[in-house]
């Protein structure tokens, strides 16, 4: 008898666990910028795929970095790395190859996206969303612009205000650089000696280092007229008040493209990939931009997003514009007279 009530506990035991392992949901664990993904789009996908959806931020690409180096290319299965990232992460293992049959939707992407050189066969990477780097702007108080320069925040001669810089090394070094007509890749002794300078006279006057989202809400909350922002961050301000404006420097800037990608040891590979498609579903692609404010490289998608959107300079600049921009690229052992420049100008 008491063999027999110990069986049926023992089954009972096994049911209630199956029981609680069915009704546990799938995980999918992302690591993104902050601000970066439509709310409603990851619900959708949640009740479609019958899972939950938990998103880590990070605020810089260098933070992003250490995490999966830390650990984190085993905890997390989607991360958005910035297009000049790419190789390194590919070269230190943390990315995993896709499987293009689990992603049917990379159909979609607009060609110039399709390929890029960081990733041209698309083995570890899905482009995201685009944009360029520049600033948003308090017009006057009679509605008058200043001039497109980065000498609004690099030159005292021609400052419009309290301002706030990106706190990003390659983003601000590279701003730095244009000012001083330099490529925002060189890596010249001399051309980084003028970057440094620059930026050592300038972050005394500064309010802040700031990541895109806390610069962009600064100006919008009048404590800078100026901040050095992330296109999506300026569009979003501009739609909220119309006396705001983003300039892309006359100097020249950099366009930037941001990928969706698989860590390497992603403990919920299949459902990423799923994950991944489903972001690259033109409906789903058009919600993203139209959420963001940045532009989208799915060629399909483009063609529904909202007309203010599609029609938006600070989203989609002009080709001449985009003749003055350059991606940042991946510098190898380079990398490191930047972080000795950035060191030494956080240290002061």
């Amino acid at each position: 008898m008491r063999r027999a009530v110990l069986l049926l506990a023992v089954v009972l035991s096994g049911f209630g666990a199956l029981r609680n392992s069915a009704a546990a949901p799938a995980e999918l664990n992302v690591f993104i910028w902050s601000e970066y993904l439509d709310p409603a789009v990851v619900a959708d996908f949640e009740r479609t795929f019958e899972c939950k959806v938990t998103i880590d931020l990070y605020e810089d690409d260098a933070a992003m970095m250490a995490k999966l180096q830390a650990g984190g290319a085993k905890l997390y299965d989607v991360v958005v790395p910035p297009d000049h990232r790419v190789t390194a992460l590919v070269k230190l293992g943390l990315l995993a190859p896709l499987r293009p049959e689990n992603v049917p939707n990379l159909k979609h992407l607009d060609p110039k996206f399709a390929r890029p050189p960081f990733d041209p066969e698309n083995k570890f990477t899905v482009a995201y969303q685009w944009g360029t780097v520049g600033l948003l702007v308090r017009k006057g108080a009679d509605g008058s612009i200043p001039t497109a320069t980065w000498g609004l925040v690099f030159d005292e001669k021609q400052s419009a205000g309290p301002f706030v810089l990106l706190d990003n090394a390659r983003d601000v070094l590279g701003a730095a650089l244009k000012f001083c007509g330099r490529s925002l890749n060189s890596t010249e002794a001399a051309d980084l000696r003028a970057a440094r300078e620059t930026l050592l006279q300038a972050k005394p006057r500064a309010v802040a280092l700031e990541g895109s989202v806390g610069a962009r809400n600064r100006v919008v909350g009048k404590s800078a007229r100026v901040a050095m922002v992330y296109s999506g961050e300026a569009a979003r301000a501009i739609t909220e008040d119309a006396s705001l404006v983003y300039l892309i420097p006359q100097e020249g800037s950099q366009i930037w493209l941001d990928s969706l990608a698989i860590p390497s040891g992603a403990p919920h590979r299949d459902l990423a990939e799923k994950f991944i498609n489903f972001l690259l579903d033109p409906a789903q692609g058009a919600r993203i931009s139209n959420f963001t404010q940045f532009a989208t490289p799915n060629a399909a998608a483009r063609l529904l997003l909202d007309p203010g959107v599609r029609a938006n300079p600070a989203i989609y600049p002009s080709e001449d514009v985009v003749a003055r921009l350059e991606f940042l690229r991946d510098l190898g052992a380079k990398s490191r007279l930047y972080d000795e420049v950035w060191t030494q100008v956080k240290a002061r």
